[in-house]
């Protein structure tokens, strides 16, 4: 069982309950930290397209430097959640933000001189961003106290939805005035404010550091530390069945999302106003769902959750018939709200429930799975809608999205994402 925090909740005032997280001089620096690598993480992309739209870059070569930062991603994860564990949260944000930073102006040197030396540098970018994830999932649970964690997950959240929206846009917008190579440049000076804004957590006490306890064993393998961040992940039912669900639903509607949308938006309704419409309104409903979830504390946090992450269903399933465009969108919005009713208590649970000194493990090992088996679902669902057709497809889809986290339910930890028994489970 994990030992609480040097900073419980029973030691905070009133007063500090109903502040504002943002208002917490630590999590400021972390948020922004944050807010920064999520601006350079989905800038990049965009600047990328730029170049192939003025012939700098040729699209191939765009799909190459895409595919080597995913890799670099999937590489990154496991290795920081054991380093993460292992040292310094806070030294692996740094780290991993320099790479990705100093990648930046290499990939601006590579730009049509070099394909190779440009994907070399998306591998390295790919790998911080990769590393700061689950250091940044960690030290959320250094900085804030168990209380307030809720309110920070879903500002977090928040600032992810807002890059999103604000990425593209402000690369499109200083596009007018800067090069590709500038803007590439612009990208590594948002990520070394990633590496040096946020502040230094304060490392949860743990069962080593009880007084009368032993050293422990010396160091291991990053394997063997990983294989102990699974069997933490294993102890925790409600975990193994929610990132069940997740991973399935992030690999069926995420890709009918990603392939079916800009399809069906194409050929069925003739227009690419049906494609906009339906990821702003999913970017809008996710930002709603993080504004309610920051208070909102309902009686089953897991059971919730789990409904709103079946909510994402309701997106292939309004591809499936005809309908207007408007109802297209009204299903995205509601996929939106209903992803982030299920990310920040998900985040949360994780932040109380593992022991932790494992926690950036077991996180990693949530992001590994989770979007790492995302393109997959990207790879296939393609041929499989040229071989069986959109609809049966995209019928497919919502199924998996409605049933996976169905299923999760029925395992009875997940009624409140927690090991310890509730209310409810009590004879």
């Amino acid at each position: 069982m994990p030992i609480p925090s040097a900073t419980s909740t029973a030691a905070q005032s009133p007063a500090d309950k109903q502040r504002t997280i943002l208002l917490d001089l630590a999590f400021l620096r972390l948020w922004t930290g944050a807010t920064a690598s999520g601006l350079a993480t989905w800038a990049l992309p965009f600047v990328l397209g730029l170049a192939v739209f003025d012939r700098t870059l040729a699209a191939t070569d765009l799909g190459l430097l895409l595919a080597a930062r995913t890799v670099g991603f999937l590489a990154a994860v496991p290795v920081a959640g054991v380093l993460a564990d292992r040292y310094s949260r806070r030294g692996v944000v740094l780290w991993a933000g320099l790479a990705a930073g100093i990648s930046a102006p290499v990939m601006a040197t590579g730009l049509d001189r070099s394909v190779l030396l440009m994907a070399a540098a998306a591998a390295v970018a790919g790998a911080g961003q990769g590393a700061c994830r689950p250091a940044y999932q960690a030290l959320t649970a250094e900085v804030v106290d168990e209380g307030r964690r809720q309110q920070a997950n879903a500002a977090m959240t928040l600032a992810v939805r807002v890059t999103t929206l604000v990425g593209p846009s402000l690369a499109a917008l200083l596009a007018v005035f800067l090069d590709t190579r500038a803007l590439l440049i612009g990208i590594g000076l948002l990520w070394f404010a990633a590496a040096f804004v946020p502040g230094p957590g304060k490392r949860p006490p743990t069962a080593q550091d009880a007084p009368g306890a032993s050293a422990g064993p010396a160091r291991t393998s990053l394997l063997t530390e990983f294989a102990e961040g699974v069997r933490e992940a294993r102890r925790h039912p409600w975990f193994l069945a929610g990132l069940g669900a997740l991973t399935a639903v992030i690999a069926t509607g995420y890709s009918a999302t990603g392939v079916a949308l800009p399809l069906v938006s194409r050929d069925e309704y003739g227009t690419e106003v049906v494609l906009a419409g339906a990821m702003t309104a999913y970017t809008a409903g996710a930002l709603g769902g993080a504004l309610v979830i920051a208070r909102w504390r309902p009686r089953s946090p897991g059971r919730a959750a789990l409904a709103g992450l079946a909510a994402y269903g309701f997106a292939p399933l309004s591809l499936v018939f005809p309908v207007h465009p408007v109802v297209v969108m009204a299903a995205y919005a509601v996929a939106g709200v209903g992803i982030e009713l299920f990310n920040v208590p998900w985040f949360t649970a994780a932040q109380r429930e593992v022991a932790p000194d494992k926690l950036a493990r077991v996180s990693s090992l949530d992001f590994l799975l989770s979007y790492g088996l995302a393109p997959v679902g990207l790879a296939v669902i393609a041929p499989a809608i040229d071989a069986f057709g959109a609809a049966p497809v995209l019928a497919g889809c919502a199924i998996v999205c409605f049933a996976a986290p169905a299923a999760a339910a029925l395992v009875p930890s997940t009624r409140a994402f927690s090991r310890r028994p509730t209310c409810d489970d009590t004879p």
